[in-house]
């Protein structure tokens, strides 16, 4: 038996792949019938970026309205716990302990791994199912980890699906344009979805998108960009996202809408690490944020500068496959330092050899770099960031 927190075989069978070896959807769908998974309404997220801050918003509006709603996120924010959450807390090390062994007991029925395997982020996928049947929730949310066609979401038909900005990220894996990106993404989409909500795309995505879902529906659903009105504060395209989502969602299952009081003090709530968070450590104030491209790199900027008069220091970890030169591009002549994270076997960081081992960050490294410190990069740094500053991860809202 897995001891409390143990999330060792999640990674079993990702830690024994081969080269080239990819992950196995026919090998998750027939655990995820061994499990016999629930049939409760899906909220489905896909998209390039943001999908974790529209998936939570989205999940706060379902809470708002009285629903019960399980969460399932990728990668945790700073440990495996926080992918699964029941009304917008974290499950307990125990609880994701009982799933893994009842995970492992259904992939014994397996027939022996082979060219593919498990990946985690499908584990996982399956082990919110899993808790949300335990917890009778009335819906899921899910949010893709890298496609959609191609990820463990679509083997769970999405009632609706949410899609946020869809870029070239991934290129050569989902597809070899951002067209061919976005028709992998949207490919999540099945014939019982009944509603498609996504932020303003170009052109080629646009089209990508409307054909996939075309002909995936038989033309019966259309690719809609809606947000509902939100109070004050609640500016940001991927949280309007989740909430027209989670409001098409409660249309769809014939339920109504949660009051505009009590819609305001839940959004209201609503916390972000490593989203645009401000956090703490001593000698130095830290604004820590996902960004991966250009454009986020410059709205983090933006939101530095409305609190700071100036900025000291930047540190950016980002691995090949993401926009290190339009990142480095739109912090203009800013101080930078760049990190890596050569632990993880997954990220290749070859443009970055010479930048700072991730394992050399602390506190007190922060410090040295200047008292205001923007840091920017994939998630799964920024979650290391968040570890090193103690950040609260265990809840995103007030149910």
């Amino acid at each position: 038996m897995t001891g409390e927190g143990d999330t060792a075989f999640f990674y079993d069978e990702w830690g024994r792949r081969g080269p080239g070896d990819r992950r196995d959807l026919d090998r998750a769908a027939r655990l995820a019938g061994v499990l016999g998974l629930p049939t409760i309404p899906v909220l489905t997220v896909v998209g390039s970026k943001g999908k974790g801050t529209a998936a939570t918003y989205a999940s706060a509006w379902l809470v708002a309205a009285g629903c019960r709603v399980v969460t399932v996120t990728s990668p945790g924010l700073r440990r495996d716990t926080d992918r699964i959450r029941l009304d917008g807390a974290a499950i307990s090390g125990h609880d994701l302990s009982g799933l893994g062994r009842r995970l492992r007991d259904g992939a014994r029925s397996l027939p022996p791994q082979e060219a593919g395997y498990l990946s985690p982020s499908g584990l996982f996928t399956l082990a919110g199912l899993l808790h949300a049947r335990d917890a009778g929730a009335d819906v899921i949310v899910l949010e893709a980890g890298m496609g959609g066609a191609s990820d463990e979401v679509s083997l769970v038909p999405p009632t609706v699906v949410a899609i946020t900005e869809v870029f070239g990220e991934h290129l050569g894996v989902l597809g070899d344009t951002p067209a061919e990106i976005a028709a992998d993404k949207a490919g999540v989409v099945a014939r019982l979805t009944r509603a498609v909500v996504s932020l303003p795309q170009t052109p080629d995505v646009a089209a990508a998108i409307e054909a996939t879902v075309a002909a995936r529906t038989g033309r019966r659903v259309e690719v809609v960009t809606d947000a509902p009105s939100a109070p004050p504060g609640l500016q940001r395209p991927n949280a309007l996202l989740g909430c027209a989502a989670a409001r098409r969602l409660l249309e769809a299952i014939g339920r109504p809408a949660p009051a505009p009081a009590r819609t305001d003090a839940v959004l209201a709530s609503v916390r972000l690490p490593g989203r645009v968070s401000w956090h703490t450590v001593p000698g130095a104030t830290l604004l820590v944020d996902s960004a991966v491209e250009a454009n986020g790199a410059a709205a983090a900027l933006a939101e530095a500068y409305r609190r700071w008069d100036r900025i000291d220091h930047v540190l950016v970890c980002l691995p090949d496959h993401k926009d290190l030169e339009g990142v480095l591009a739109a912090l203009g002549g800013l101080p930078v330092t760049t990190v890596r994270m050569p632990d993880r076997e997954s990220l290749r960081f070859t443009r970055t050899r010479d930048g700072l081992d991730i394992a050399e960050l602390t506190p007190a490294r922060f410090a040295a770099y200047g008292e205001r410190i923007v840091v920017l990069g994939t998630v799964y740094f920024t979650g290391r960031v968040l570890d090193l500053v103690g950040a609260d991860t265990t809840r995103l809202f007030d149910a």
